[in-house]
């Protein structure tokens, strides 16, 4: 197959911007159906300037999307006005954030949402059909009305396709009822101008299509034919970004969803990459989920925004190249699995610097939610850095601080230009420390190429402070063989630990910590990786876990569903802490049953409790119950006198919907 590139083309003759120009503008797309190009402004509804490097254009604001059950899919389809030259743009995030409709709750299931470049230059512009995100929703039947959840993805790739007006489309797939549930989607793209890290050339499709996997008669290698193209004028290198997932439930190994297959990646005939596309889900940033979030799959999770694999590649002007795809070779006996890939070739001129490393993000400390479970881990701060210059990176010296005195970090290795890495500083995240500074001084002992992307700032929660004497109460599971956990300080030292294997089944523990001032970590791990409840584990049974201070109050709730493991960074400074009031736990289990389930709470003050059952769908509530005055019970639901179907156990305390959680029975 020969690559044709798409017109849409940039010389690399371009004037080049300079490496920042002041501009801030926030631009909502709202539909606009007029074919006259001048109504397209009409979906700005909002411009504002400051004294920043950053614009934002947001295509959907808060869609209400639901799927169509007589197609499988539904288009929502939005113009927005992006007005940058790709040579004045350093760099571009999409931010997509979901949450529940204002009418409806959060829809139920893990289907694969496709974001894409439809259109360029007005009704009549060019169709593009450009994947640029692959969402996968969450199991959001238990989510809160106020839930929401922020992911994000660099499509810098696409920046020369992101100028003046472009249709973006959010298609939503899967069959569900779409009356009472769906999601409120934002698309928020945002750009921070200055100079290219490379200026890019051209863009084109490799592989954009639903593969079948695994079936004799139809065999994947067959469609993953090699893709032929030559160097464009003022082309130096060439960009491969995949996104890549498995779905489908074949026989017998459950391809494509819930099998590890390898693939490998072929530049003029040679394996550039190997590597088995899978993903661990029980470390998903959002959890718990209503469904089986936590079970493994083919390189996505279920609340995941697929992160592309990148590849780089050294080209000439004129000179052919090829490049192709392997899968594992596979046959199924009942073959369904397919393999959904979109693959885009993007070819760039010389990177303008040779030593040019950028501070990408801080991954702790961070009030991001994609990084929520790095930050409850984290004792030391975490920065993604990426070479964006010409030439290899052997050290560079990060300046960073905590709002006072300044530290020196010096990083020595081997980052290959494009590369990406995440490092650990050896300074400990200071307590009551809510800001956190971090900037890049030298590049291979020299001054940085470029120097409007070595600094990032962050502000984040302080760490919380508690007593110095906590009472852990944990309720082991039938499987506490693979539960442990340990508390430690910021320097590693163990005060307490639990190994695997030390703890019985089906036992309440409750240990008392006495603790000197410092800051520490409590971790609760489990060695399956799923936690200490999972609806789909009934035979497991369940558990729970909390730290109290030495008045029986509850300092710290760990989410029993927690997958691979919960943790609390905490502070002891000898002081008493109040505790506080409207700190709840709750468990219920098992919510698969036939017959019976049990509801356990703790609360820090008494109060009115009420408790309802709530028929899903149509929302009547089928049994209430009020326990006055209560802080803490244990009690068990006969639910036998019911058809097959769906409940929520909803939970009030003082009339404030605490505890919401779907009751699967006799299905």
């Amino acid at each position: 197959m020969n690559l044709h590139f798409n017109k849409l083309t940039i010389l690399g003759n371009r004037a080049i911007a300079p490496q920042q120009r002041p501009i801030t503008a926030t631009l909502t797309a709202k539909a606009c159906r007029s074919l006259i190009l001048a109504c397209m402004l009409c979906f700005i509804t909002h411009v504002a300037q400051a004294a920043s490097d950053t614009l934002h254009v947001v295509t959907h604001n808060r869609e209400t999307v639901v799927t169509d059950p007589a197609k499988g899919y539904k288009s929502y389809n939005k113009w927005g006005f992006f007005p940058l030259d790709p040579a004045e743009v350093r760099k571009v995030i999409m931010k997509v954030t979901l949450g529940c409709p204002d009418s409806m709750r959060c829809a139920d299931w893990d289907y694969s949402d496709r974001i894409s470049i439809r259109r360029k230059g007005g009704l009549k512009g060019e169709d593009m059909n450009y994947e640029i995100g692959r969402m996968l929703t969450p199991y959001g039947g238990a989510f809160s009305k106020d839930w929401k959840f922020q992911w994000e993805v660099d499509v810098t790739d696409f920046a020369i396709l992101l100028r003046d007006s472009v249709e973006i489309e959010y298609n939503h797939s899967g069959y569900e009822p779409n009356k009472d549930r769906g999601w409120a989607v934002t698309l928020d793209f945002e750009f921070i101008k200055g100079t290219p890290a490379r200026l890019p050339i051209g863009i084109s499709k490799i592989y954009d299509a639903h593969f079948a996997y695994g079936d004799a008669a139809n065999p994947i290698d067959k469609a993953l034919v090699p893709v032929e193209f030559s160097g464009m004028k003022g082309a130096a290198s060439a960009r491969l970004r995949i996104i890549q997932t498995g779905h489908g439930m074949d026989e017998p190994d459950g391809c494509g969803e819930f099998c590890s297959k390898f693939r490998e990646v072929l530049f003029d005939n040679k394996v550039v990459n190997k590597r088995f596309l899978w993903k661990e889900c029980a470390d998903n940033a959002l959890y718990p989920q209503a469904g089986t979030w936590l079970i493994d799959r083919a390189n996505w999770c279920p609340g995941y925004l697929v992160q592309p694999d990148c590849f780089d590649f050294k080209i000439k002007k004129g000179r052919k190249h090829s490049i192709q795809f392997k899968m594992q070779n596979y046959q199924a006996v009942k073959p369904s699995a397919e393999e959904v890939i979109s693959a885009y070739l993007i070819q760039y001129a010389e990177a303008p610097q040779k030593n040019d490393l950028a501070i990408e993000d801080v991954m702790a400390p961070s009030s991001k939610d994609i990084y929520s479970r790095v930050n409850t881990e984290s004792l030391f701060p975490r920065l993604i850095v990426s070479n964006k210059g010409g030439s290899v990176l052997k050290s560079f010296t990060v300046k960073y601080d905590f709002g006072a005195e300044s530290k020196m970090y010096r990083w020595t290795g081997n980052l290959l230009p494009w590369a990406v890495d995440t490092i650990a500083l050896p300074e400990p995240i200071p307590p009551r420390a809510s800001v956190f500074n971090a900037s890049v001084v030298k590049v291979n002992s020299v001054n940085d190429g470029y120097v409007a992307d070595n600094t990032f700032s962050t502000r984040f929660q302080p760490i919380p402070q508690v007593d110095d004497k906590l009472i852990l109460t944990l309720a082991t599971n039938k499987e506490a063989a693979q539960t442990s956990y340990l508390l430690r300080d910021a320097m590693g030292k163990v005060y307490y630990q639990r190994a695997l294997g030390s703890l019985a089944p089906q036992t309440v523990y409750n240990e008392a910590f006495s603790l000197p001032k410092g800051v520490y970590q409590f971790l609760l791990e489990d060695q399956e990786h799923d936690g200490l409840e999972f609806w789909f584990n009934a035979k497991g049974g369940a558990g729970y876990a909390y730290l109290k201070n030495a008045d029986g109050d509850l300092v710290k709730v760990f989410q029993p569903d927690f997958g691979k493991s919960a943790s609390f960074v905490f502070e002891v400074d000898g002081a008493k802490h109040p505790a506080d009031k409207d700190l709840t736990a709750f468990s219920l289990f098992p919510t698969r049953t036939n017959d019976f389930t049990t509801l356990q709470f703790h609360t820090n003050s008494d109060g009115d409790v009420r408790v309802e059952l709530v028929a899903d769908p149509g929302g009547n509530v089928v049994e209430q119950y009020t326990y006055r005055d209560t802080k803490e019970a244990k009690i068990t639901y006969d639910l036998s006198k019911y058809p097959k179907g769906r409940f929520f156990l909803k939970v009030y305390v003082n009339d404030a919907l605490k505890f919401s959680k779907r009751v699967r029975l006799k299905e």
